[in-house]
């Protein structure tokens, strides 16, 4: 089967998107002459800038008149008549897009409440040392001969420019933000690490708009007064492309940690409730992961992070040695 068009649908959040880039990238390598197109929710556009594999994006709004405009995004997807539909996702409204699609091969997870009508069905297995985009690349490995890819992003080279200001000096830069509480590094440990570091660069500090009070906290609360927040003030891409250059990048389980997957950029991820075993940990070629070094039967507390810890001691994040944090530093 050569597929002419191809919708691959991911409606989760930003590091589920970044991560499926990888079957971009593996769907592009074995039919580059393929329309490849991609549907998301409204938020995560950006990602697919300048991406040359992507031709339209497809984006679901869903703050404000969900249910019509999935009814409207229904629509678009049979007229633009697939040849081949690839369903990331194991939840009714995606079921019901593909099951409605009019697309000529539907692919997807077997959990999925409109399996019945997929082609191929493929069960979802979370096992333990697998990464997600082995098991996302199960889905077409019958069509394929490559090997899973590792997920991409594409900042443009105007992008490059806009950062290349902060890149005079060397950096790291740190993410401490996340949207799981679970799943962030303490705040006073961040202070704590940034007490302890020994480097001679810039450091920056990114994340969303709604980032920077967490991050002018840290930077007012540690003792050297270090860092500079970049919060807000520059797009997705932009923060990837200042990333790629950094020294190192400190980073959550989190989206942040992707992006650096996404451009091989060195990164050390800090894995508090949740454990790298699940699949989501970093792909850069220099990479580390920090976690706790104690034994806690309540660690993993589950396959995503909570808005606080189910035990109210957070042992997790607060037993993690910030001195293993620490990197050496290339000449």
């Amino acid at each position: 089967m050569i597929p002419k068009r191809i919708l691959i649908i991911q409606t989760a959040f930003i590091g589920d998107v970044i991560l499926s880039t990888s079957l971009v990238e593996s769907l592009a390598k074995e039919f580059p002459d393929s329309e490849i197109d991609f549907l998301l929710r409204k938020g995560n556009e950006q990602l697919f800038e300048h991406n040359p594999h992507v031709g339209k994006v497809l984006v679901w709004d869903k703050k404000e008149s969900k249910l019509q405009k999935l009814a409207n995004l229904i629509k678009e997807v049979r007229a633009n008549q697939y040849d081949l539909l690839i369903n990331l996702q194991r939840y009714f409204s995606t079921g019901l897009i593909a099951f409605f699609s009019k697309a000529k091969y539907k692919i997807g997870f077997s959990q999925n409440p409109f399996s019945f009508c997929y082609d191929k069905k493929v069960i979802h297995v979370m096992t333990e040392g697998t990464h997600d985009i082995t098991r996302n690349h199960k889905l077409i490995e019958s069509i394929t001969l490559n090997e899973p890819q590792k997920p991409k992003l594409y900042p443009s080279e105007k992008q490059y420019a806009n950062v290349k200001g902060y890149k005079n000096d060397k950096f790291i830069t740190i993410a401490p933000a996340s949207v799981w509480f679970t799943k962030q590094f303490p705040e006073h440990k961040w202070v704590e690490f940034l007490d302890q570091l020994e480097f001679d660069g810039q450091v920056y500090f990114v994340g969303a708009p709604s980032d920077r009070d967490l991050c002018d906290r840290i930077i007012k609360a540690n003792q050297k007064n270090i860092g500079k927040n970049l919060c807000g003030e520059m797009s997705l891409l932009e923060s990837a492309a200042l990333m790629k250059d950094a020294e190192m990048n400190y980073v959550n389980d989190s989206a942040p940690q992707h992006i650096c997957s996404a451009l091989d950029a060195p990164v050390t991820a800090v894995f508090c409730s949740t454990i790298p075993e699940f699949g989501f940990g970093p792909l850069s070629s220099n990479s580390r992961v920090v976690q706790t070094n104690q034994k806690l039967d309540c660690r993993p507390c589950g396959l995503h992070g909570h808005k606080e810890c189910p035990k109210g001691h957070f042992k997790c994040a607060d037993t993690i040695d910030v001195s293993e944090l620490n990197f050496a530093e290339q000449d």
